[in-house]
């Protein structure tokens, strides 16, 4: 039986998670996985733009002189995961950054250029104009939280994924003191935020409630409308072969009872139906946190933050590789990102948004590279 199991995986290995999943350890599991090339594609630009990032918050940490010596990146170079150094690094993005030579303190500097600090301020001016809705992401991330309590540090964790300002503390909790209040942790020098008003949970609707709501609407409905108020949108990797078995278990899983991430949760049994009921409540929980997100993405390593405290007791990345349908996880550029696969189309996100859009501008500098200009404008300048 064990032959013609590894005869039938090696014929079909993006099915071998599903054959031997129990029998694997998580690394392979993980490298088992079925390959989407679009979404590596987009990661491939994406782990250049994180380190971009980096570069570019450490250079806008001081408002009155916005700029980083080479010599300062340099020492960070490693934690930064600039292989070649940070001025290689540097000169291969010239329509970002701006590397100058300073005769006052005798070495060279970095700043960004006009383009790249224009996209800064749209981005900025589009978060503090979209700030109601974070509040709204705020408090749904709390709702979801079985105690309606975060740590304050996983909230930091993904405060740019959330779009959240980067004094969110200031500008978006001190002044909806009737929402949220902030407390010491028993841990010494840690907080809580906390949900003082939980009357809105009654009102909240779950991301995949509107797509049930629209695919129920459609003619060609692709689920039977007996189903569909347990489902969730489902698509796979390009060229992922699904053997009718595999489409019976999805099939089954999506006739599960669906207890939404707003929802109180009754039962806690752990009979076979009473952990799958857990498990599909907890593909919902993430599926929405996904959902609040800027850009429907975030590692694996951040959302993991949270698991206790959204009472997740699975391991999140097998999560999102048991349900390839719903998720895509990329392992590219040394970290583990995890996609809302319904919310993109061709690599870019169906339904965009402001912050999204000018995060976007950036990423096309970073595709850029030095393409559009000539030699000469690699060199160090004067200031």
């Amino acid at each position: 039986m064990g032959t013609q199991s590894s005869r039938f995986i090696s014929k079909q290995p993006q099915l071998a998670s599903i054959v031997v999943r129990r029998k694997t350890t998580s690394s392979q599991y993980v490298s088992s996985r079925a390959r989407d090339p679009v979404f590596e594609k987009l990661m491939d630009k994406y782990k250049n733009l994180l380190k971009v990032y980096a570069i570019q918050d450490l250079i806008l940490a001081n408002p009155k002189n916005p700029v980083v010596s080479l010599d300062f990146l340099s020492r960070l170079s490693q934690k930064l995961h600039l292989n070649r150094g940070s001025a290689s690094f540097l000169r291969k993005y010239p329509h970002i950054f701006h590397i100058f030579y300073d005769p006052t303190k005798s070495q060279p500097f970095c700043r960004l250029t006009d383009a790249a600090l224009q996209i800064s301020h749209q981005e900025s001016e589009a978060i503090n104009a979209s700030l109601p809705l974070v509040v709204d992401r705020l408090v749904r991330l709390l709702l979801m939280s079985t105690s309606k309590t975060l740590p304050l540090r996983a909230v930091f964790k993904v405060w740019k994924e959330l779009g959240l300002p980067d004094d969110f503390e200031d500008s978006v909790i001190s002044p909806n003191s009737h929402l949220f209040q902030l407390y010491d942790a028993a841990e010494p020098g840690t907080h809580v935020l906390k949900l003082v008003d939980e009357s809105p949970s009654k009102c909240y609707t779950a991301a995949v409630e509107n797509w049930r709501i629209e695919e129920c609407c459609k003619e060609d409905c692709s689920v039977e409308r007996t189903e569909i108020q347990c489902s969730f949108k489902h698509g796979y990797p390009p060229g992922m072969r699904l053997s009718r078995n595999f489409k019976a278990k999805v099939r089954e899983w999506q006739l599960l009872p669906y207890v939404g991430p707003y929802d109180e949760v009754t039962e806690k049994g752990r009979s076979k139906a009473g952990v799958m009921m857990l498990e599909k409540r907890a593909v919902a929980i993430v599926h929405e946190f996904l959902s609040l997100t800027v850009e429907k993405m975030v590692e694996v390593e951040k959302i993991s933050q949270f698991r206790k405290w959204f009472g997740i007791d699975l391991n999140i990345r097998d999560l999102f590789l048991d349900h390839p349908g719903i998720f895509y996880l990329s392992t590219k550029g040394k970290r583990h990102t995890v996609f809302l696969r319904e919310a993109y189309e061709r690599g870019c996100l169906i339904h965009s948004n402001s912050v999204y859009n000018a995060r976007r501008k950036l990423l096309d500098l970073v595709v850029l590279g030095r393409r559009g200009l000539g030699d000469g404008d690699s060199q160090v300048e004067g200031h």
